[in-house]
């Protein structure tokens, strides 16, 4: 019998058919007491069928409303004693059940973390992001594509994720590293840097300081998910 704990992994989509399935295979082979909830937003392709009929048990739930709505519902269905939140292209590293196991065993003082990342592929633009990254985390500054993790009592605490238009990540992490102690877990977990491509390294680096701290001095998110748009 298993002394670790469930992991509830909690994956938002919308219209995520090529990754999907690949992350799900990918789940299926990684040793771990492991529940997977797939929140979908509003699929219009094959995202709610590949996630109903893969053979990796997976839970679906239907949330419309942005990301947070999604992840909140996600975590509403769950059971698990942590939660991590994975995008659908992204990846864990093999041994992330037991990095997991052995932070939860640390007890509550340690609430959650992330996961150290690495963006997929050897191109200069992967490589600079991965390390302009790294630098932030330092100071306690990462997002949802770093695979956060937090114990199910303190997510309920903090009162999940607020329903903003952009940097719900962000905002929960800011919330969650101003609770307790948080633990950035080996590996790396990686992901995808196709978001950013088109962008170029200058303007994506411009738009994750910019709209960082024009949230942190208090710009109503939706008018930074318009400058979002805009930059993207």
């Amino acid at each position: 019998m298993s002394t670790g704990p469930l992991v509830s992994i909690l994956i938002p989509t919308l219209d995520e058919e090529h990754e999907l399935p690949r992350l799900l295979d990918h789940l299926a082979a990684l040793y771990g007491e492991w529940e997977i909830v797939v929140a979908d937003g509003g699929s219009r392709d094959a995202t709610l069928q590949i996630a109903r009929a893969h053979p990796a048990p997976a839970r679906v739930v239907q949330s419309t409303g942005g990301r947070a709505t999604q992840l909140n519902a996600a975590a509403r269905a769950a059971g698990g004693d942590v939660l991590l939140f994975l995008h659908a292209d992204s990846r864990l590293p093999r041994d992330a059940y037991a990095s997991l196991a052995e932070a939860w065993r640390a007890g509550p003082q340690v609430a959650g973390g992330n996961f150290a990342l690495r963006f997929a592929g050897d191109g200069r633009f992967e490589r600079t992001l991965g390390v302009v990254y790294r630098l932030q985390r330092r100071h306690g500054f990462y997002y949802g594509d770093s695979s956060i993790w937090v114990r199910r009592d303190a997510f309920d605490a903090l009162g999940g994720f607020r329903e903003i238009a952009i940097m719900d990540d962000y905002d929960f992490v800011r919330r969650l590293e101003r609770s307790a102690a948080t633990r950035c877990l080996p590996g790396p977990a990686t992901t995808s840097a196709r978001r950013w491509r088109h962008a170029g390294i200058a303007r994506t680096l411009a738009a994750w300081f910019l709209i960082r701290w024009l949230f942190v001095a208090g710009v109503a998110p939706q008018r930074l998910a318009r400058l979002y748009r805009v930059v993207r």
